[in-house]
């Protein structure tokens, strides 16, 4: 498979999962008067909340119902975040409002949120294009594939394998 797929399909699927945030806004009018219209209010599914209510328990070693720098940072890096200390900081700094230099759940969901709902779909799959292509062809070949199964411990022929890269092959 050469280069990360240009719209999101079956394939990015497999490689990332499937996101909310598949398709793209347009500008809509409200009514005859011509007005835009705000884009539709994005929501999380259950499973991202829900994701962000395990990781932000996992790191709430305390169980306190609230987290330091580095359970944020790491718990943030959990959810596919890698982020900078002074990015972290500046969170705790913007949200920590008791001055104990932690932070509550809900305030975590709400950095959360905004950071998946922020996160561009493309930026993503060119990520796991990476992690399948290391290498560095700019391919992703029977041997990636294998590799990344081994990996995720699938156990999958290399007919099946080459079934895969026939079937989303775009050149």
């Amino acid at each position: 498979l050469s280069r990360a797929p240009e719209s999101t399909d079956y394939f990015t699927c497999l490689l990332v999962g499937p996101t909310p945030f598949h398709h793209s806004y347009t500008t809509m009018l409200s009514s005859s008067r011509g007005k835009p219209r705000r884009p539709p209010r994005v929501e999380l599914t259950e499973e991202q909340k829900q994701e962000i209510k395990e990781a932000f328990d996992l790191f709430d070693t305390e169980k306190n119902g609230r987290i330091g720098y580095h359970e944020l940072k790491v718990a943030m890096r959990a959810l596919g975040f890698d982020v900078k200390k002074q990015e972290v900081l500046r969170i705790i700094d913007e949200q920590d409002r008791s001055g104990t230099g932690t932070i509550d759940f809900q305030d975590f969901q709400e950095i959360m949120k905004q950071k998946i709902i922020d996160r561009d779909p493309m930026e993503e799959i060119v990520k796991a294009f990476r992690l399948f292509d290391d290498d560095q062809t700019g391919k992703i070949s029977l041997k990636n594939l294998r590799r990344v199964a081994k990996e995720l411990g699938q156990q999958l022929s290399d007919q099946e394998l080459q079934a895969m890269i026939d079937e989303f092959d775009l050149d």
